[in-house]
């Protein structure tokens, strides 16, 4: 089950993992309110990751606030899940963590889209995914599940160990315009019930 507390203990260094492949390319997305989250999809081929010599094509991206993956019991003010599916239906979703500080530049392209959208699918044209900065080639990686529902299980997760920034406006605006009740959407950490987190770090000169 997803999302967990990654503690330094208990992660194992494994280089093998291999750098994330990452081959984005523009294409047409719409946004929507879904009530729990503000999610971005992508309508056309928006490139795809690689994992283990699998390719998962970008479908969509959504936010979290505050974040569902903990650091050593820390919680973040954001995270963003960008889910890839493989042509058999595996799912693989990449996780970004922000504190506050300067703005994202992808939030900040979207921002005044994402102030006014409501429950119908919003054109937004041409979005590059490639706005979206990972900032580093060191990555958690762990078999989960989603964190809504249906919360399918066998997701592989990849969470980027570099916390990036995002402003407060920026977060308060996602926080706003989602009406579930709560100021929060993000589902508290799980056991991890004896699975295995990897971390990939690059090795030296590469």
């Amino acid at each position: 089950m997803s999302p967990i507390d990654l503690l330094h203990q208990r992660v194992q260094v494994f280089p093998n993992l291999g750098k994330l492949k990452r081959d984005y390319k523009p294409a047409l997305a719409t946004v929507m309110n879904r009530g729990h989250d503000i999610t971005v999809k992508w309508k056309g081929n928006a490139g795809k990751i690689n994992i283990n010599g699998t390719h998962y094509e970008l479908s969509q991206c959504h936010w979290h606030s505050p974040s569902e993956h903990t650091f050593n019991g820390s919680r973040f003010d954001l995270e963003l899940h960008i889910i890839h599916l493989s042509s058999s239906g595996e799912i693989a979703v990449v996780a970004i963590t922000y504190e506050y500080g300067r703005p994202d530049p992808f939030l900040t392209k979207l921002f005044e889209h994402i102030k006014s959208v409501n429950h119908e699918e919003k054109d937004l044209g041409i979005i590059n995914p490639g706005i979206i900065k990972f900032g580093s080639r060191k990555y958690y990686r762990y078999i989960g599940s989603l964190t809504v529902p249906p919360c399918t299980e066998g997701v592989i997760w990849t969470i980027v160990k570099k916390v990036r920034t995002v402003s407060r406006e920026q977060v308060h605006a996602l926080r706003k315009i989602v009406h579930d009740g709560f100021e929060v959407n993000a589902r508290p950490t799980q056991q991890l019930d004896g699975r295995s987190v990897w971390m990939y770090t690059p090795k030296q000169g590469t």
